[in-house]
């Protein structure tokens, strides 16, 4: 059972436990969950209620009700890339072909496929929260709460644009200007479930990146996303005449290498618990250095 503690301040004398819980950012939902799914609330090892009024010094246990994961969602001993693993978060560095989450095209084989394993091997009753999800054949870090309560807390922080992630792409032709940002919404492309395209009536996406190197007609390219949508770098840059080398579905050749050079090479997050900014890098990949 997932649980956290907290020693009352003397500036949160007085407070009700229902205040204090909301500071701590513990949301509706969840005290709704806690209440009626088998969860608990303890001041100094008694259960009480969110009315209870606590003094400097109490100590504060919250018991979150244990996770079920999907029936459908199914363990699997797959090898992992862990980069960094606590009690609260995982960073996995994911490889191409590989799906984050199953699809009804891929329903096996997944980073949450053989998370739940790795889940099982620890004895943890918990269910898969992807926090950066990557596109199947996307390489790369990839951050996963192994709560729910963690992953809202890491979900707010990715509204509030606090989780930033630097990728490393090639794409066809040589790009300029050698350091620019690309502002084009993005939607659904007619009624495709898959491919987006730059549409007028589509979300705000914006696109930062810096040309590396150029030769042999490709660009190597930094990007860091100030948006998040579905696909943005993949349908920027061929947006702007230079699709991603590999991608098929928005203009690029397979020729060189049979994926998006695409790769998620850097991430830094808040950890909510360890309370400092965290860092994480990932070496580009054989297939993309070989290309290079």
């Amino acid at each position: 059972m997932f649980q956290l503690r907290w020693i009352v301040t003397p500036q949160q004398d007085g407070m009700l436990v229902r205040e204090f819980l909301k500071e701590k950012h513990i949301s509706k939902t969840a005290l709704t969950d806690i209440k009626f799914k088998g969860g608990n609330i303890e001041v100094n090892g008694a259960p009480v209620t969110v009315r209870y009024v606590l003094k400097e010094g109490d100590e504060v246990c919250v018991s979150f009700p244990p996770e079920q994961k999907s029936a459908e969602m199914m363990a699997q001993s797959i090898p992992l890339s862990i980069v960094y693993e606590d009690d609260y978060v995982i960073v996995i560095d994911k490889p191409p072909h590989m799906s984050t989450i199953p699809s009804r095209e891929h329903p096996h084989g997944t980073i949450a496929n053989a998370l739940l394993f790795h889940y099982e091997k620890q004895q943890l009753q918990t269910t898969v929260h992807i926090v950066t999800r990557l596109d199947r054949d996307t390489s790369g870090l990839v951050l996963v709460a192994k709560h729910r309560h963690v992953h809202h807390l890491l979900s707010e922080q990715q509204k509030q644009g606090k989780v930033k992630r630097r990728y490393e792409a090639v794409c066809h032709g040589y790009v300029t200007p050698l350091v620019g940002t690309i502002d084009a919404p993005i939607g659904r492309k007619g009624d495709s479930i898959i491919e987006r395209q730059v549409r007028s009536d589509g979300q705000r996406a914006v696109t930062h990146y810096e040309v590396l190197q150029q030769k042999n007609e490709m660009t190597h390219v930094s990007i860091q996303l100030e948006t998040g949508r579905t696909h943005q770098i993949r349908v920027h840059f061929s947006h702007i005449g230079h699709p991603l080398v590999g991608d098929d579905l928005y203009g690029g050749s397979r020729a060189r290498i049979d994926r998006q050079a695409l790769h998620s090479c850097e991430l830094t997050f808040f950890h909510p618990f360890v309370e400092r900014m965290m860092t994480f890098h990932s070496p580009l990949p054989d297939d993309i250095a070989r290309l290079l």
